[in-house]
């Protein structure tokens, strides 16, 4: 008589650890790719940021001698919208970056004294899954400028 009240009423629980652990290790899985994928695209957003940094100075140094001028006690140029886009390129020609469908989209001089590069690639996700979108579009714009002292 004891031993039966001592049985719990209903089914076993047998089993039901497995499931959790299954999924439990599936949600651990499917965490980890997330926060991989989400890594791998900050830093190649963070990559494309450093070239469109080097075209954007390249761009701001695009001035030719003949475009200074005195103003007073000060040095001013004027860059053109054609020689920041010409310096912006020939850098990106020539900067090895590793990055896939690097797209100049602009490289002009809005006010004649900083340059200004807009850069679009493409991030793929390393591991292709339901989870992760398979590719991103990445934008970055960047301003540089030249000063003399």
């Amino acid at each position: 008589m004891i031993a039966a009240l001592r049985r719990p009423a209903g089914r076993a629980d047998d089993g039901s650890t497995l499931l959790l652990t299954i999924f439990y290790c599936a949600l651990g899985l499917a965490i980890v790719l997330v926060v991989a994928s989400a890594t791998t695209l900050y830093l190649e957003r963070k990559r494309l940021l450093t070239l469109a940094d080097g075209a954007a100075l390249a761009g701001a140094e695009a001035w030719r001698l003949d475009a200074v001028r005195i103003d007073g006690d000060r040095l001013t140029i004027e860059l053109d919208d054609g020689d920041v886009r010409a310096a912006a390129a020939e850098y990106l020609g020539d900067a090895a970056s590793g990055l896939d469908d690097v797209e100049l989209v602009r490289a002009a001089s809005d006010d004649g004294r900083s340059a200004t590069v807009t850069l679009r690639s493409v991030w793929r996700a390393p591991i292709d899954t339901a989870l992760v979108p398979v590719a991103v579009p990445i934008e970055v714009t960047v301003t540089a400028r030249s000063v003399f002292h």
